[in-house]
């Protein structure tokens, strides 16, 4: 059995997945296909994506990434953190454009390091990050009827349960568990909260509480192939124990000016496309895949070549807060280039449908109404035109 016969099999073992990542021995064409074929053979010709508005809670934060431009120290122009009515002003525009669901974008405990962050809090009447960020989500859900997603960073388990009741889904990205980024001059070196040890415990507790979860790795910020491939099948385990992860990333390093990062070089397209087809093969057929296409704006239908079945949010109201340089492909063109390889786009929830009509457990009492008014039979969005 070659290497391509175990991984539809569902039999790859670390060193299959790193030969295959590092190109030995298998073409990326024929890796691509292998993968393609996994993937429709489960999920069919149909790509999905999520109407989204997105809501940058505060750009304060305690740590400083090497690749981040979302991130506002006090003082810098954009720091801010939003009001309850500014929230909702946002959400309203989106509401009024068809999204349902609101991204919730913030820094990771920024209180902890900075006065202003924590005046900023008290005056919404909070102490921390995590506690806000709950009354914003419970706040949208009853006020709009929308459906938040929160990547709110590593929270205690306590932390996950307040805010599970308030939204569809959470999530948060372990980029890359290797420790090396940690260290001097790498990505993560001056950001505590990048601790892979911490950010799988975040995985443990939402699949304890029964949360659909997002997670992905950031390709092209100093790991390795090899590495990359850990960081798959750890993901891969968490899933097999809770059965929580809704879907994985694949998320390519753009540098941009600015940011300490400014001199790297980017992921390459075929570095992307074969971590792709790698994680198709290791996380198997069922696993939502997603790559977002603003982030490979010339060449994204070949993403779906190579195993991807989500586009993920797609905004047709605000910009993307984590890569304001690369806008979103209107909808009607996602749809289009879509086609042009032989996909049909279909819109769904930020809970994706196999999580809303199967187990209930995944959609707490509090999210259930809202998210059952905006699903079909099916668990896919209904059309914004069609809704009552």
């Amino acid at each position: 059995m070659d290497l391509l016969d175990r991984a539809h099999a569902g039999a790859l073992t670390r060193a299959d997945a790193c030969a295959l990542i590092e190109a030995e021995g298998v073409p990326l064409l024929e890796l691509m296909h292998a993968a393609a074929s996994l993937r429709d053979a489960h999920k069919g010709r149909t790509v999905t994506y999520s109407r989204k508005v997105f809501v940058p809670l505060t750009t304060y934060c305690r740590d400083d990434c090497g690749y981040c431009t979302f991130k506002r120290d006090p003082g810098q122009p954009g720091a801010h953190t939003l009001s309850p009515e500014e929230v909702l002003a946002i959400v309203r525009r989106g509401q009024a454009q068809g999204c349902k669901e609101v991204l919730f974008s913030l820094g990771d405990k920024p209180e902890l390091r900075f006065p202003e962050a924590a005046a900023a809090l008290a005056r919404f009447g909070h102490r921390t990050t995590a506690g806000y960020l709950a009354a914003m989500c419970r706040l949208v859900l009853e006020e709009t009827g929308l459906l938040p997603h929160a990547n709110p960073g590593t929270l205690s388990r306590a932390e996950i349960r307040a805010l599970h009741g308030h939204v569809g889904s959470m999530g948060i990205m372990l980029e890359n568990l290797t420790p090396r980024l940690r260290a001097r001059g790498m990505a993560h070196e001056h950001a505590p909260d990048k601790a892979p040890g911490a950010r799988v415990a975040v995985h443990r507790f939402a699949g304890e509480l029964r949360v659909p979860f997002t997670t992905g790795l950031l390709i092209g910020i100093g790991e390795t192939p090899a590495e990359r491939v850990d960081t798959l099948l750890a993901i891969r385990d968490l899933h097999a124990r809770y059965g929580h992860i809704q879907e994985v990333i694949l998320q390519n390093f753009r540098a941009k000016p600015g940011i300490p990062m400014a001199d790297w070089p980017d992921a390459t397209l075929t570095d992307l496309l074969r971590a792709i087809a790698v994680a198709r093969l290791v996380l198997g057929g069922a696993m939502n895949i997603q790559a977002p296409p603003n982030l490979s704006p010339e060449a994204y239908p070949l993403l779906l070549l190579a195993g991807i079945n989500d586009w993920g949010g797609v905004s047709p109201v605000t910009p993307d807060h984590i890569n304001p340089e690369a806008p979103w492909p209107a909808i009607q063109r996602l749809a289009a280039r879509s086609a042009e390889v032989g996909y049909t786009l279909r819109e769904r929830l930020t809970i994706y449908p196999e999580y809303l009509t199967g187990d209930p457990a995944f959609v707490p009492p509090g999210v259930r109404d809202a998210a059952a008014r905006l699903a079909d039979a099916e668990g896919y969005a209904i059309p914004a035109e069609k809704l009552p």
